[in-house]
């Protein structure tokens, strides 16, 4: 069984990383905030000091970060993980990235005798902690073969989508359809309970028909209830919706109401909402329908 190092031990990296020593496997993990690491250690993880010292001890390393400023930070920046790994390792960035950056650290990696995938994840919290996330890979398919196993562990739906950088490709039209479907849903929500309808009901309802969505389900109870601690949150969805764009620009696709909803996530993060999960975007439009945030 290989070495595996993680590094990221926010709201996902955390669970995916406690379902990976769970399953059996050596971890050896860092974050830039060491109790959360610590907590892991409490469990039999090894606790590093650096991404350098995770990559020096391990034959597969996982990172789950922020964004792109974090990724290229800890992969190719002073102490990071190309300082200390190994010929013939695996880097397997799970974070929500850019494609563009994802090519530049695959084709960086490659040249210095190492493999390196992106596979962003989608399910949230919940999928992370159950193991039921989504995993779309871009990279090498013998890369992708040798993760395959780790990503099982973490994972249901485990697909290799194409070549490096397309993994962050299909998470950006993945964010776009949960940002829309969110949004989409809110409005419905607002609707039904100005009109007098208990959300409950209305949940119930759209959750039977042609308009069930996967949205529903996991966030039914935080559009009802208003209590939105963070499963993903709105600056972080904001971000991969700014990918989205930038995506569309760089490939000439037009993407209008992918626009609306990330000027939309805006202006809740100008509201002080940032770190609130993203199904607060019902507040906005509560707000836009004179009920205020409640």
């Amino acid at each position: 069984m290989e070495r595996v190092g993680f590094v990221g031990l926010g709201i996902m990296g955390a669970a995916m990383a406690g379902n990976l020593l769970e399953a059996g496997h050596e971890l050896v993990v860092h974050n830039r905030t060491r109790a959360k690491a610590e907590q892991l250690a409490q469990r039999g993880a090894r606790v590093a000091d650096s991404p350098r010292e995770v990559a020096e001890t391990s034959d597969v390393v996982i990172t789950m970060l922020p964004g792109p400023p974090e990724v290229e930070a800890v992969v190719a920046g002073e102490g990071g993980l190309l300082e200390g790994a190994r010929r013939r390792s695996l880097i397997v960035d799970m974070s929500t990235s850019t494609p563009l950056l994802a090519r530049q650290l695959a084709r960086t990696a490659r040249e210095r005798g190492l493999g390196m995938l992106d596979a962003p994840v989608s399910g949230g919290d919940i999928g992370a902690r159950d193991g039921t996330l989504s995993i779309m890979v871009g990279g090498e398919k013998d890369d992708f073969e040798r993760a395959r196993s780790l990503f099982e562990v973490m994972g249901e739906t485990v697909v290799h989508v194409g070549e490096a950088g397309a993994g962050q490709v299909v998470k950006a039209c993945n964010q776009i359809v949960v940002g829309l479907v969110i949004e989409a849903v809110a409005e419905a929500m607002v609707l039904g309970t100005k009109a007098g309808v208990a959300p409950g009901r209305v949940s119930e309802v759209l959750s039977g028909g042609l308009a069930s969505n996967k949205i529903l389900e996991v966030k039914g109870e935080k559009f009802s209830s208003h209590e939105f601690t963070p499963g993903g949150k709105v600056e972080y969805h904001r971000k991969d919706l700014g990918i989205a764009l930038a995506a569309g620009r760089e490939h000439g696709v037009t993407l209008p109401v992918t626009a609306l909803v990330e000027q939309m996530f805006g202006a809740l993060e100008a509201k002080g909402r940032g770190g609130w999960d993203h199904s607060a975007l019902i507040t906005l439009l509560e707000e836009g329908s004179g009920e205020g945030a409640r």
